[in-house]
């Protein structure tokens, strides 16, 4: 492996120059071209001191911080596949629409994945074993999906679905982000309330009540004990909330942890109904995207299962995928668990049977996509008074608490 002083344009357009070592000239261009930097000049380090600069890959390259905050999100990865899509339905050949993309794109981490693939594409690899090399940019969804339309020769018409199944959890995932908002800021609002109200006034009101010599009322105790509490060891009221987090995430990561969890969430009276339907929505959607572009039931069952976010849902799958590989049906295995409602279990009896499993896992996805949007705007209603109601006690409490004292105080200079 030879070290190598190079000098290039970074994307955007600024001249960097660094020291890297490469098995050669083209390797040490395809490692730059993944970082976003497109090779303008090129030296065999031959000073100890380039050598040197070398053995630590980046020594001497300009640091660019936006790096740093670029994230190849999912909105880019749907618009990037749509137009991939559109540009072969035209007629135009893979490598060059790759090129086009390549051009096209803003994001320089992104441009520099996308110029990765298509120099793999033009020197023979095929589209998904070159995608499967950035796992967090194309997961095996979209990679087995590729695979798929590829053997089969519809790689364009697999391109549309997966570009419509991406824009449709982006939709989803939208809804359930914009109804949290709402509830999210009056939450921390109220707490920056409480807090301020108990740690900046209420020790300054409730210092008049030392001097009397009457008994205070228990909940005027209890409000000045808290106050004091939470102004004297607020930093032992952090560091043991902090604690508490810490101990309940790492219970949540062992795999017991994690399946009482998820059994916990899905028996929630609310919150787990519309957890249990997105889950349902995002199996149906992703199974009959995968069966339609190509991909074999077992191995498209595998993919699914680690797409739901629920363990309890997850061994349904796992024993659906068993009981198929023994000559049963999905249906049966799903219907047992208890865990998918009756209409789904049947609409996929109906589906296995008539051989329209996809159109069926279509329906199923579309009914239960409405049903989302349904419980998520049911949750918000009853979301947001229940904040209210909250904050309405908790500020309720501590205005009676000083008030009470203060009419005793009243009544007894009235006497």
């Amino acid at each position: 492996m030879g070290a190598y002083a190079y000098t290039g344009l970074s994307a955007k357009g600024k001249n960097v120059k660094g020291v890297a070592t490469a098995d050669s000239v083209a390797a040490l261009k395809a490692t730059l071209r993944r970082e976003g930097i497109y090779l303008t000049g090129v030296n065999e380090a031959t000073t100890p001191t380039e050598k040197k600069r070398a053995s630590g890959a980046t020594g001497g390259r300009e640091v660019d911080l936006s790096r740093i905050f670029d994230r190849v999100n999912q909105e880019m990865v749907a618009y990037t596949t749509r137009l991939l899509g559109t540009l072969l339905h035209a007629g135009v050949t893979l490598p060059e629409a790759l090129k086009a993309l390549t051009d096209q794109v803003e994001s320089p981490r992104f441009k520099g994945i996308l110029s990765d693939i298509a120099e793999k594409v033009n020197q023979g690899g095929s589209l998904a074993e070159s995608m499967a090399g950035y796992p967090k940019v194309f997961p095996d969804l979209y990679v087995n999906m590729i695979r798929a339309g590829e053997a089969s020769g519809a790689l364009e018409t697999v391109l549309f679905r997966l570009a419509e199944f991406l824009e449709k959890q982006i939709e989803i995932k939208g809804k359930v982000t914009s109804a949290m908002v709402y509830p999210a800021v009056l939450g921390v609002l109220g707490g920056i309330i409480i807090v301020v109200l108990m740690i900046g006034i209420v020790p300054k009101i409730t210092a008049m009540f030392e001097g009397m010599n009457a008994s205070l009322p228990w909940n005027t105790e209890l409000l000045i004990w808290l106050s004091d509490a939470m102004s004297t060891y607020w930093y032992l009221m952090v560091l043991g909330t902090s604690g508490l987090v810490w101990l309940w995430r790492k219970w949540v990561s062992t795999e017991s942890g994690r399946a009482r969890t998820d059994d916990w969430v899905l028996r929630l009276p609310v919150a787990g109904d519309l957890v249990r339907k997105i889950a349902i929505s995002r199996f149906a959607r992703t199974l009959g995207t995968l069966l339609a572009s190509g991909v074999q039931l077992l191995q498209a069952l595998d993919i699914v299962r680690t797409l739901l976010g629920n363990v309890v849902l997850e061994e349904v799958i796992t024993t659906a995928r068993n009981n198929i590989r023994e000559g049963q049906g999905i249906a049966p295995a799903i219907k047992q668990s208890g865990q998918f409602p009756p209409l789904v279990t049947h609409m996929i009896a109906v589906g296995e049977r008539s051989g329209q499993l996809e159109q069926m896992l279509g329906d199923v996805a579309d009914t239960y996509d409405r049903e989302t949007d349904t419980q998520i705007q049911r949750f918000t209603a009853l979301l947001e008074p229940l904040m209210i109601v909250v904050m309405g006690i908790a500020v309720g409490f501590v205005v009676y608490s000083i008030m009470t004292p203060i009419m005793m105080l009243t009544e007894m200079a009235g006497t």
